[in-house]
């Protein structure tokens, strides 16, 4: 499954999903360039369990707003349409993993 792209700060899918987890990034930051990959490799293994969005925080500044996003990246994980955990800052792929797991 692919990683899905919000635009026009509309969240609803991410919000009507079960489970979902939101990457607030932004393309001049490099940690969160970093992360993108684990994200990616993360919907493939969760294909069907977990529904898997970004948005960037400049194109979508109200979804960032509405978050509460103060810096990036910004990994959100919302379990019915409620935000469930949050964590900021890089992990290591293996500390990323490590949260995603024992959040879900």
């Amino acid at each position: 499954m692919a990683v899905t792209a919000i635009v026009n700060e509309d969240i609803s899918a991410v919000e009507a999903a079960p489970v979902a987890l939101l990457d607030i990034w932004a393309t001049w930051c490099g940690p969160c360039k970093m992360i993108a990959p684990v994200v990616e490799a993360l919907s493939e293994e969760y294909d069907g369990k977990v529904a898997f969005f970004k948005a960037d925080a400049e194109e979508n500044p109200g979804v960032a707003k509405k978050l509460r996003v103060m810096s990036i990246p910004n990994i959100l994980l919302f379990k019915n349409g409620k935000v469930a955990a949050r964590h900021v800052g890089f992990q290591t792929p293996e500390e990323l993993r490590e949260w995603f797991t024992s959040n879900l």
